[in-house]
């Protein structure tokens, strides 16, 4: 009896311990296969791109309609935040081998320097010309080279002067009659004729008329412009010579128009010379001419230097360089990582995972390894610096040049047209795709500029209307997934040359201005609903013979965007129910 139990105990055992290997197995199997599954799945492409349109999508392989092969896109592919047309994917053993770097884009101060050449001159704050007031003959100079050094005080040269003789004449003469009120008017003219105050305290102790006079140095400095030598006879408005000072010096420098901006009194600026090298010179913006050079479009700016040493002399050439810092932060990226194509200037955002996109964007100032970013970019995001050529040329092949999934870019977008009118021709046709190909001017709206695309055609949409070689006017809809569709087309411009006859029912007369509103019923041949416009009246149309809710039959023409009816009768047509003031 026992003997019984434990073998139907030992059946019951190996029953259920088979049951739970056949269940386990079940599981690991069934596991295996849904990975498998789930592993092709994700191997297969999530639908198919033309490579030069990537509006152009379809769901297995085929031709584009430029009779391109089609590129499967597959999940990897346009997943991960920012992905869009244009982004591309490389492994990490290719970025490495491209020696690919990325630098942050900072919100920082831009310094700007500002390099260029200038020339020493003489502070002309302390400049001294110096002119004789009356006419004579040099009869002794004192100083005879430009550059030598001359003291305050030091004899310059010696002039006899029949004025000045009759001058001194008189103030003796006043002193022998000692009248008071002629001594100081001989004085007065003395001193008017730039008698040393020296020579006038001699004459009148001794009373002795001088025929040469010397006249001497006002300040300390160089001579310079030396004009005259002895014997040279001079008059009033004779440049004798200048008396230059070198213990400050100016440096005269240009910059261009386009820097102008960033340069104000008071900025720091270094100076090199050629003939002292290592030597660094520190002095400060001085002043800004206001006033363009029209030949080299560049603008004057003084800068002054100190000159303890007297190495600065004038004429000498300098390179300068001006230190502009800016007092706001700005968004600045790596000079270098922006790739210029000449129409447009572009960087390429590190996306992370190896993926990367061009994007275009919109410069600011330059600053000495920074450029300043109006748009396109934000704080915190990832350029490449390094093999940016290279990703560029790959991205921009399909690439849209926008950011995407960016809380600036979602505002810019909310605020732009849903769709847009474009002027266009008709280069191909595909009826049973519905789908045409177009060359169509630039939309400024979006900042598109003047191409030729593949767009879908709506449903409701005429397909016969669109024929190869036509122009005329599409309306183009962004539609949420990022495609682009024509909704609607009319003829191009130049085509409503001829008039249109439709009825309608005048809303409101304005006999002043010569101009009604009138809800009008559609215009078949120009695919246009019903709609209320304002039309202006044409100068041989009699408007005593309308009235408000009248029903009317008009043709009218078009010119310039402005609609005139240029004939206009009663009709017994039904009122249209539009009413609304919109106009076209």
């Amino acid at each position: 009896m026992n003997n019984n139990r434990n073998t139907a105990f030992t059946l019951a055992g190996g029953i259920i311990l088979g049951a739970l290997v056949a269940v386990g197995a079940y599981k690991l199997l069934g596991s295996s296969n849904d990975a498998a599954v789930s592993s092709a799945a994700a191997d297969e492409p999530l639908y198919w791109v033309a490579p030069m349109d990537p509006n152009y999508r379809r769901d297995k392989p085929g031709k584009s309609p430029m009779g391109m092969d089609l590129i499967p896109v597959y999940a990897e592919e346009s997943g991960g935040t920012d992905a869009g047309p244009g982004t591309i994917t490389i492994s990490s053993e290719v970025v490495n081998n491209l020696g690919v770097r990325t630098a942050l884009v900072e919100r920082k101060t831009l310094h700007t320097e500002i390099k260029t050449v200038g020339y020493v001159k003489y502070d002309e704050d302390q400049l001294l010309h110096i002119h004789p007031r009356v006419e004579g003959w040099i009869d002794k100079l004192y100083i005879k080279a430009e550059g030598d050094p001359v003291e305050k005080g030091q004899p310059l040269y010696e002039i006899y002067s029949p004025a000045l003789v009759n001058a001194q004449e008189e103030l003796v003469l006043a002193m022998s009659r000692k009248n008071q009120r002629l001594i100081r008017a001989a004085e007065d003219r003395l001193t008017a004729l730039q008698l040393p105050a020296r020579a006038i305290k001699t004459l009148k102790n001794t009373g002795k008329v001088e025929q040469n006079v010397v006249f001497y140095s006002p300040q300390t400095g160089v001579l310079d412009n030396l004009n005259i030598r002895q014997g040279f006879f001079v008059k009033p408005g004779t440049s004798l010579m200048s008396i230059g000072v070198l213990d400050q010096v100016w440096v005269e420098a240009e910059i261009f128009e386009s820097q102008a901006a960033a340069v104000t009194a008071g900025l720091p600026v270094t100076m090199t010379l050629g003939f002292l090298p290592g030597e660094l010179w520190q002095g400060q913006v001085d002043y800004v001419y206001p006033t363009l050079d029209v030949k080299t479009r560049t603008i004057k700016v003084r800068l002054r230097f100190d000159n303890n040493s007297g190495e600065l002399k004038p004429n000498m050439f300098a390179q300068v360089a001006i230190h502009a810092k800016s007092n706001d932060e700005t968004l600045l990226v790596p000079k270098e990582a922006v790739v210029r194509t000449g129409s447009v200037d572009r960087v390429v955002l590190a996306l992370g995972e190896g993926r990367y996109k061009s994007v275009e964007v919109k410069l600011g100032r330059s600053g000495e390894d920074n450029t300043e970013i109006l748009m396109g970019v934000e704080a915190g995001e990832r350029v490449v610096t390094s093999a940016q050529f290279l990703l560029d040329s790959e991205s921009s092949k399909t690439s849209d040049f926008k950011r995407m999934n960016h809380q600036s870019d979602n505002v810019a977008n909310t605020l732009a047209e849903d769709s847009v009118w474009a002027e266009a021709e008709i280069n191909s046709v595909i009826v049973n795709r519905r789908m045409i190909n177009v060359s169509h001017d630039a939309i400024g709206l979006w900042n598109w500029p003047a191409m030729t695309m593949d767009f879908i055609v709506a449903s409701d949409v005429d397909m016969s209307q669109l024929q190869p070689g036509t122009k005329l006017k599409i309306e183009i809809q962004n539609n949420a997934d990022n495609t682009y569709e024509v909704i609607n087309v009319r003829p191009a411009d130049n085509a409503y040359s001829d008039s249109a006859t439709v009825e309608g029912v005048i809303n409101s007369i304005m006999v002043d201005h010569r101009m009604i509103n009138i809800s009008r019923g559609p215009i078949v041949k120009w695919n246009r609903p019903a709609a209320t416009v304002d039309f202006l009246v044409d100068s041989g149309v009699d408007m005593s013979i309308l009235s408000e809710s009248m029903k009317v039959q008009f043709s009218f023409n078009v010119s310039e965007g402005e609609f005139t009816i240029t004939d206009i009768k009663a009709s017994d047509i039904q009122p249209i129910g539009a009413s609304s003031h919109q106009q076209h």
